[in-house]
């Protein structure tokens, strides 16, 4: 039997089965991979799902569950210490997603127009600052920040509100400007080249057509920046100073005495502005014109 024979009745048999309304048997494999991705799903998530039911406890510690009810939230209104905690993280998460958005942008920009050897020796440092591991930056920060405030007499850097910021915007920058860059890269130059013949100035061309095509990814940048500064644990117990203890500082002084319902629902709300951001990011990126595949490149920054 030859092979185009075969293919005929391999298709007329297809055929038949999906006339009939039947579907072809599923492998043991398939069932086996399908089951394997639920497992690990629930492996990533379960940790998200208790944290957010406990946020809603009763009882006056999180290891037991008392009863479903809102005082956890409302306990966050008469407690000025976590009042003060969340309120820093988001001022310091705020300057440095401007921060980071600011130098990555540039920095993506430079990138993806001015291609040649110094991008990939370019991308090599930026990848060393994504895969140092942030107890090397805090050590590093720490002593430079005291010689700046104290040794040179440069008040700005005995804040705890500006040391935060700097610490926390030092990775962010590496994310937004694998962002710009992702965005960027696979876009042609043609629209800049239009509008340098057409007599527009450099900083024209850039501001009304190279950041327009970057808008997306620049905001994309800024919320993912944004959402990675609230978390930044190990630099931020390094660099703090009294009075501007941030969120996850807080909570890793609150396990000493025993993790209450109010830090369930504070992560719950901070978990709640994360998706609200990548959900923005995704929606604009969308707008933008970008595919799941290129929303994915984008937000990885392939």
């Amino acid at each position: 039997m030859t092979a185009t024979k075969t293919e005929t009745i391999l298709r007329q048999r297809d055929g038949s089965m999906l006339g009939s309304g039947r579907r072809a048997p599923r492998s043991w494999s398939d069932i086996a991979l399908n089951v394997w991705g639920v497992l690990v799903l629930l492996f990533l998530f379960a940790p998200i799902i208790v944290i957010v039911i406990y946020s809603f406890n009763t009882g006056r510690l999180l290891v037991s569950f008392d009863g479903f009810g809102f005082d956890a939230f409302r306990t966050i209104l008469d407690k000025p210490a976590v009042q003060n905690a969340v309120r820093v993280s988001l001022i310091t998460a705020l300057i440095s997603a401007i921060i980071a958005t600011a130098l990555g942008t540039l920095a993506g920009i430079a990138m993806a127009r001015h291609p040649g050897r110094w991008v990939w020796w370019f991308l090599g440092l930026l990848l060393l600052v994504s895969v140092t591991p942030e107890i090397v930056d805090a050590v590093a920060l720490l002593p430079w920040f005291v010689t700046l405030g104290q040794d040179w007499g440069l008040g700005m850097f005995n804040d705890g509100i500006v040391r935060l910021s700097i610490g926390s915007s030092l990775f962010a920058t590496a994310v937004v400007s694998y962002v710009v860059r992702a965005r960027l890269v696979g876009q042609e130059a043609n629209l800049e080249e239009a509008s340098s013949d057409l007599y527009a100035s450099p900083f024209t061309t850039f501001r009304r057509v190279t950041l327009a095509l970057a808008m997306p990814a620049v905001l994309a940048g800024f919320l993912l920046a944004f959402t990675l500064s609230l978390d930044n644990t190990i630099v931020a117990a390094f660099v703090q100073v009294s009075g501007t203890t941030p969120w996850p500082v807080y909570v890793l002084s609150a396990v000493r005495s025993g993790l209450r319902p109010e830090v369930a629902a504070v992560s719950t709300i901070m978990l709640l502005l994360t998706l609200v951001a990548l959900a923005v990011v995704a929606v604009v990126l969308k707008r933008a014109g970008d595919s799941a595949t290129d929303i994915a490149r984008t937000m990885g920054g392939a």
